[in-house]
């Protein structure tokens, strides 16, 4: 049985802008890191040798197996291929965001429910927690702070498990961040696309917030974006400007 207390080695599935930088920070705040993909180990060297000693590469079930807590930071329409039996009992931390532009249409998902819903209920057993999935990874790689400091920025997350939701408020205070708990996993769409609390916090308050430096962003800040969802459906799909380029994370320089 894992405890928030005794976590070490943070795995990750999926390696892409989010994954790197969360794993940065983590071998920053003393974490082991076991990173994956779904291209191989072999493709992961370059990250490895940056990250240093503290990193290694694995396949997604090698990565699951070796993690007290692992971050899940790929492509939405491929959460049925995350390793179930290695993550059972485990907390773990979904970055993903549902945008049909990239994913293209997923019936299960046009329902309004949510991305971590569908990844709970594929793992069955393990505890998703929502985290991350609101924040330009460039921001989110500049603004920690350590803690009690005054220009401390929060990361909003929403889960079902206490104790899962306790670990991951633990690794984000190691890794430089206040935690705002917005509850049940059921309302992490309220950090969608689209949404008041997604970028735009982080980004000096501005739409086009890639576009500008990091900006601290505070729990009652956070707080208030959230609290100013559209709870709409159109809004849970995920809204993205025209010309938005995901895998850059912003608008594509061609389309400005």
């Amino acid at each position: 049985m894992w405890r928030s207390s005794s976590m070490s080695t943070i795995g990750f599935i999926g390696a892409g802008h989010i994954g790197s930088t969360v794993a940065r920070l983590a071998v920053a705040a003393g974490y082991d890191v076991v990173l994956s993909n779904s291209r191989g180990p072999e493709t992961l060297k370059e990250l490895v040798d940056a990250l240093g000693p503290r990193a290694r590469a694995a396949t997604p079930a090698e990565a699951a197996a070796a993690a007290d807590l692992v971050v899940v930071a790929f492509r939405s329409k491929a959460y049925r291929e995350l390793p179930v039996e290695p993550l059972a009992g485990k907390p773990v931390i979904d970055t993903n965001n549902y945008v049909p532009e990239f994913d293209g249409s997923i019936p299960e998902f046009e329902d309004g429910t949510t991305v971590s819903a569908r990844i709970q209920q594929h793992l069955h057993s393990a505890h998703v927690v929502k985290a991350f999935s609101n924040i330009y990874f460039q921001h989110l790689g500049s603004l920690s702070r350590p803690a009690g400091a005054s220009d401390r920025s929060a990361i909003a997350i929403a889960g079902d498990d206490a104790d899962a939701k306790a670990a991951v408020t633990e690794f984000l205070d190691r890794v430089g961040y206040d935690t705002l708990n917005i509850g049940p996993l059921a309302e992490d769409w309220r950090l969608r696309p689209g949404t008041p609390a997604y970028g735009v916090p982080y980004g000096d308050g501005r739409a086009d917030f890639w576009a500008s430096g990091p900006e601290p962003a505070g729990t009652e800040q956070l707080r208030s974006a959230v609290a100013a969802a559209d709870e709409q459906l159109g809004e849970r799909a995920g809204k993205l400007p025209e010309g938005y380029d995901h895998t850059i994370g912003a608008v594509h320089p061609s389309e400005r």
